[in-house]
């Protein structure tokens, strides 16, 4: 566990002591150092023990009660204070490390359903997806607190991913909508220029521009359709937030139509919700089996232009539905026309795991499965929209 930088720092004068000072703390163990370090700990130290034993000592992990008082056992007040605690003992990105171990190991899921809880924890895309996991249960007293939570995580992402999506997309329709017979205030000067570099008039030192390249007009008008299918399956909540916030930002372009689809074993269409996505993540129910074949079934029936058509699978691809038709509905909607991507999720959470089986047939179909970062998420709609192959990080076994 990195400590925060509250505590003291290693000094020449004492480096043996401070190296065993850390290692207690990473190893834990009773007040007079019963770990084996012989390192007893006080003040500050002291208190930042007590709130890593509570998560991570033997007894916290298995549920049990622990004879020093140390767990967080099931007392909301008690639990508050520790949120509060490792707040103060160690930097935000730890804190949300802890806040997720402290979900899956101690059951603290149930305690969120409380809004003194909800004001205490750091919120992040893990917490979010938690929330929208509990909503169904989630008391109504609540579901202010919890709102206000998503909601301040969802502005957060909008200002990191907004600006750089439509700056990336609008080139990308821009470039997809070139025309030959440009208006003058439409006219690409550097691809004209390039395009009659062979008419080029030494004598006076100029270009003649028989052909004229431009962009179209393409913010006028509906050029583009974007489907976004969304596997919302319990391993999936991250990319569920991304995908939700990313589907706001793609609707708020005029020169695209965007679709947002969740499902599990049911289909639900939630693009009437895309101006807000908070409203979006709460109409979603995280968890459940996974049909992937009846989601893109409904997909495929409201795709009008499908050589204009971008379709965005989220997936892990472990389909609890018709396999063969599955695939075969991918198949025919790319040899109509539409850019088929699939995603095997769309998050910061490194390699995820997925069925290995599904996404080589998607592979062998040209539609290739592949983890994408928020980060990268806008160049690879961008070439999606420009019919380019598709940046991927890197090939999939």
């Amino acid at each position: 566990m990195t400590t925060s930088n509250t505590t003291a720092p290693t000094t020449h004068a004492e480096p043996a002591a401070e190296r065993l000072r850390r290692w207690r703390l990473v190893l834990g163990g009773g007040s007079d150092g019963g770990d084996g370090t012989g390192c007893a700990l006080g003040g500050t130290d002291a208190a930042m023990d007590r709130t890593l034993e509570a998560l991570y000592g033997s007894a916290a992990a298995h549920g049990e009660a622990r004879p020093r008082g140390a767990g967080l056992g099931g007392s909301a007040p008690r639990v508050a204070r520790w949120l509060g605690d490792i707040r103060t003992y160690f930097p935000a990105s730890v804190v949300q490390v802890m806040q997720r171990d402290a979900i899956d190991r101690l059951g603290l899921a149930a305690m969120l359903l409380e809004p003194e809880m909800l004001e205490a924890v750091e919120a992040d895309v893990h917490l979010v997806g938690t929330l929208i996991s509990l909503n169904r249960t989630m008391p109504e007293a609540s579901k202010e607190a919890a709102r206000t939570v998503v909601r301040k995580v969802v502005r957060d992402l909008e200002k990191r991913l907004t600006s750089r999506t439509r700056a990336t997309l609008s080139g990308a329709l821009d470039r997809s909508a070139r025309t030959s017979r440009p208006r003058h205030h439409d006219i690409d000067w550097n691809r004209t220029i390039r395009a009659n570099l062979k008419n080029y008039l030494p004598e006076y030192r100029t270009v003649v521009p028989e052909r004229l390249v431009g962009y179209g007009r393409a913010a006028q008008s509906v050029k583009k359709e974007v489907v976004l299918c969304i596997d919302q399956s319990g391993s999936m909540a991250a990319s569920v937030v991304y995908a939700s916030v990313f589907g706001a930002v793609l609707a708020s372009m005029r020169a695209l139509d965007t679709r947002l689809v969740v499902f599990d074993t049911s289909v639900v269409d939630l693009t009437d919700q895309l101006s807000d996505p908070v409203d979006v993540l709460f109409g979603t129910q995280l968890g459940g089996g996974t049909d992937i074949n009846r989601a893109l079934a409904y997909c495929q029936s409201r795709i009008t232009r499908p050589a204009e058509t971008v379709v965005v699978l989220i997936s892990d691809l472990y389909e609890g539905g018709i396999r063969n038709e599955m695939l075969k509905r991918v198949a025919a909607m790319k040899a109509s026309g539409v850019q088929f991507v699939t995603l095997l999720a769309l998050s910061d959470e490194g390699a995820p795991a997925y069925d290995r089986d599904h996404a080589a047939a998607l592979a062998a179909l040209g539609a290739p499965a592949f983890a994408c970062t928020p980060d990268l998420f806008p160049e690879v709609m961008a070439a999606a929209l420009e019919k380019c192959p598709l940046p991927i990080p890197g090939a999939t076994a």
